[in-house]
């Protein structure tokens, strides 16, 4: 996809709004009773104000970028276009919103926010059947794609923060799948370009926190084969690895503590229990309590939890480079992933040479405090996935859908 013509383009850009006019659809069954009001916590938007966002930002890129056939060469500063709903700006402009703010909003309701979404597709579509073919003209497109896909899985794991019922259809599609479990795998040394090429010499769509790409020196290093499992992470948890804070970082366990104080937490978030003797999770999904399986990933852990697992272990997190370098050479040999997003030991930083996108809040302001994940999860559209791809959020995060796996010391 991220070298996809317009013909193409096309047919996501419709899919993706389809399936994000379907998870309006839950959250309508679910929360139009109490007028879409949900708790203000930092890890999720009100819905009605992430829904219009992605309308927003498609407007603001395409429909109302008068620049938008030079792509990355766009100067973001440049006059817009009036949009077609006279308040968009003060409502859904996220670099101008701040996210405490976006509850005070007087949103309008699900209908016009509906029309909304539908009005700024189809103008999107008209505007691409004219764009031209190369990758400045359909720079924006890709982003506008990428970008409302990413919003679709923030609504994934919001419905799960809320413990809303999803249909038949999406639950099943948001179920870890069971693994099997294989021995760890051995990466020969290599020297392996990090990153994608920039702009010069790109084909198709490159995220800017990917660029540029440079060399870097691998050792050997061991792997495991597929994410740490839910019969893996018992064994810490029977252990006592939650009890004992010469497994965690300092800062991990002032975290725990706190956690535990206010949520009296001794396990990952959304279990509600786990056996000791049996080994069984049972951890509530969408509002419903479900009994995990020994071979599916462990999930909803933090950063914290997943370096204090390695310490006890005697492993450590992978480094980026040795996950990309794995995801690359070492899937023919059982290298899995795409069931959860994976933390990694990197800390979120720009490559050598990083210049930012015209969408510059994207990434720039998160370098030096968020933690790196790799790889995608059941939530994630399939388009997304990309053995390149940086996601990034900061440590204590537990609310998406992540795991982790580790490396040999």
């Amino acid at each position: 996809m991220r070298s996809a013509g317009r013909d193409v383009l096309s047919l996501a850009l419709m899919d993706a709004r389809n399936h994000t006019l379907h998870l309006l659809g839950q959250y309508q069954q679910a929360l139009e009773v109490v007028h879409f009001v949900v708790p203000e916590l930092p890890t999720l938007n009100p819905p009605l104000w992430e829904l219009g966002h992605v309308g927003w930002f498609q407007e603001w890129w395409i429909g109302r970028n008068m620049q938008r056939a030079r792509g990355p060469r766009c100067d973001p500063s440049h006059a817009r276009l009036a949009s077609i709903e006279p308040s968009a700006d003060r409502w859904w402009d996220s670099g101008h919103v701040p996210h405490g703010q976006r509850w005070t909003l007087d949103l309008p309701g699900v209908a016009n926010c509906r029309a909304y979404l539908l009005d700024t597709l189809e103008g999107t579509l008209e505007l691409l059947e004219k764009a031209g073919d190369d990758d400045d003209a359909l720079y924006f497109y890709r982003l506008c794609l990428f970008h409302e896909d990413m919003h679709a899985e923030a609504l994934s794991y919001t419905a799960q923060t809320l413990g809303l019922s999803l249909d038949k259809g999406l639950l099943q599609a948001f179920t870890p799948p069971t693994m099997t479990l294989r021995e760890p795998l051995l990466v020969p040394a290599t020297v392996w370009k990090l990153g994608s090429p920039g702009p010069a010499q790109a084909v198709g769509f490159v995220f800017d926190n990917e660029q540029a790409q440079h060399e870097v020196s691998v050792p050997e290093f061991e792997i495991d084969a597929q994410p740490v499992s839910w019969a893996q992470f018992v064994e810490f948890v029977d252990d006592g690895g939650y009890d004992q804070p010469e497994f965690w970082q300092p800062a991990g366990w002032d975290w725990l503590q706190a956690a535990a104080k206010s949520e009296g937490r001794r396990g990952p978030r959304y279990v509600e229990q786990i056996g000791v003797a049996s080994g069984a999770v049972m951890q509530t999904r969408f509002g419903k309590a479900m009994r995990m399986l020994g071979n599916q990933p462990a999930m909803h852990m933090s950063w914290w939890e997943a370096y204090a697992w390695c310490r006890w272990a005697g492993r450590r997190l992978p480094a980026e480079v040795e996950w990309e370098v794995a995801a690359h050479t070492a899937a023919r040999r059982g290298f899995r992933w795409g069931d959860v997003w994976e933390w990694t030991g990197s800390t979120f930083r720009p490559y050598p040479g990083f210049t930012p996108g015209p969408y510059a809040d994207y990434s720039q302001p998160w370098f030096g405090t968020h933690k790196v994940l790799r790889g995608a999860s059941f939530a994630t559209r399939a388009r997304m996935k990309h053995p390149k791809y940086r996601n990034f959020y900061l440590p204590e995060r537990d609310d998406i859908f992540c795991g982790f796996r580790s490396c040999a010391l």
